[in-house]
């Protein structure tokens, strides 16, 4: 390993420490603020901060061993998180679309949210470019599921400040669809990734 590769390892290392910390405190505040309020869509962010929590530690585990080692089992992990969120999300939007539920406006929420792509959009573009100037696919693929919480976001923004200004109550599950969607199709590439990911490579 040279030196630059012992850096830029060091750096995604950091990277995920920090998505760890973040997304504890963001996790909690969006499932509490969720609740009060009925949103799914705010549910859903939290539940995604939980699971962001869980990729970046699959992360750490890779990066620990080596650059580019465990990749296979490491891709194999993030897939399935993504796939996880996917599904709880679409089987909660379609529950209160059918249900007609009706979330409270979430001040809190849209704070939250707010503050969170301030937060997540650079950690998000260093994640990429460091996962992809290591050649690391572990580090990349978190990345895009660091991406993929910014998407809830801004759908999350979306669908609050409509419910809020226009009280558009479909607009929250509406929303979440379209992460999961976003989800669902990056834990399949993810999947796809780790299958063709080659063997020799692994086992470096």
């Amino acid at each position: 390993m040279t030196n630059r590769e012992e850096a830029l390892r060091r750096r995604g290392q950091r990277l995920a420490w920090l998505i760890v910390v973040w997304d504890i405190i963001e996790g909690a505040i969006a499932v509490t603020a969720g609740l009060a309020a009925g949103s799914i869509a705010l549910i859903g962010f939290g539940i995604d901060s939980v699971i962001e929590v869980f990729a970046a530690a699959v992360v750490i585990w890779q990066l620990r061993a080596g650059p580019r080692a465990r990749q296979r089992p490491a891709l194999r992990l993030i897939a399935g998180s993504f796939l996880a969120l996917a599904g709880y999300v679409t089987y909660k939007s379609i529950s209160d679309l059918i249900g007609a539920e009706r979330p409270d406006t979430s001040l809190v929420g849209i704070g939250l949210n707010v503050v969170a792509l301030a937060v997540m959009i650079p950690v998000a573009v260093a994640q990429r470019r460091t996962g992809r100037t290591l050649d690391n696919p572990a580090v990349t693929a978190q990345s895009q599921e660091t991406w993929v919480s910014n998407y809830l976001s801004v759908s999350l923004l979306v669908g609050l400040g409509l419910n809020a200004t226009l009280h558009w109550w479909w607009a929250d599950p509406i929303a979440a669809l379209v992460v999961a969607g976003v989800a669902a199709k990056a834990g399949i590439d993810a999947w796809r990734e780790a299958c063709e990911y080659p063997q020799q490579e692994q086992r470096r």
